[in-house]
């Protein structure tokens, strides 16, 4: 069943913040039909307000939740009085592969649609644009109706939560190598050779290739004794510098957990 009128699909955007209101944005700029609820932040210009969650979901192709994930569930226990049978709902939250299929589950108990998405880099300067992962019994009607407005969306053959699962995944290296960084530059600030550091660090990743993981799985594996005595001195030196050596002490704690499993 589709809800489209004069060729336009109309979607509801739950939340209208910086992400929000970039994807809400590109889609009327695409043609759609878009109302939008956020108890917070004015709708955009082009944008129909909704007073609520279920307002802006009735009568909509597709529900975008772009809110929070401490929000997500709120979200679509309110929204789904607006919804038809029709209605897809696809929530955009960073959450965790369960919360994802708890929303799976409700939305399917009232014989809602879902979809699972993952937005893979930063909204701004992308809006609809943005890398998107999605799976879920949704999936790809998903992608049939935002690909043609201009949205670069990846379809993953599985249940929800499998999108999340790729997106965090993701994350514990990304997030993880730019907490090593700000430790990093924090502690050659402090030791009066933040530039120097800074080049160093920009050097190894531009001379990154496909061989990098490979070499720095084996390695570490190979020489956990000597690197675990190495990041141990680095804590050291950090605590004597006055920076917390918090991902420095980790790094020390997991080369130890190698070294005795093996």
């Amino acid at each position: 069943m589709s809800l489209e009128v004069n060729g336009r699909p109309r979607v509801a955007v739950l939340g209208l913040g910086e992400a929000g209101s970039a994807i809400a944005i590109d889609l009327v700029a695409a043609g759609a039909s878009v109302r939008g609820y956020d108890p917070a932040v004015p709708a955009p210009l082009g944008v129909i307000e909704a007073a609520g969650e279920a307002e802006a979901a009735r009568g909509s192709d597709l529900v975008l939740s772009v809110n929070s994930s401490a929000a997500s569930a709120g979200a679509l226990r309110a929204g789904l009085d607006g919804c038809a049978p029709g209605t897809l709902w696809a929530d955009l939250n960073t959450a965790s592969p369960q919360v994802k299929r708890e929303l799976d589950g409700i939305a399917t108990e009232r014989g809602i649609g879902f979809a699972d998405v993952s937005l893979m880099t930063p909204v701004p300067g992308r809006g609809l644009r943005t890398p998107m992962l999605v799976s879920g019994s949704g999936a790809r009607r998903y992608a049939g109706l935002l690909t043609p407005l201009g949205a670069l969306v990846d379809v993953l053959d599985g249940p929800a939560g499998l999108a999340a699962e790729r997106k965090l995944l993701r994350s514990v290296f990304f997030k993880g190598l730019a907490a090593a960084v700000i430790e990093a530059l924090a502690a050659a600030r402090a030791a009066g050779c933040e530039d120097w550091l800074r080049d160093n660090i920009a050097d190894e990743l531009t001379r990154a290739d496909a061989g990098t993981v490979r070499r720095l799985v084996e390695g570490t594996h190979r020489h956990a004794v000597r690197r675990t005595a190495e990041m141990r001195a680095a804590a050291d030196m950090l605590d004597d510098l006055g920076v917390a050596p918090l991902i420095s002490r980790a790094t020390q704690d997991l080369l130890s957990r190698i070294d005795a499993r093996r």
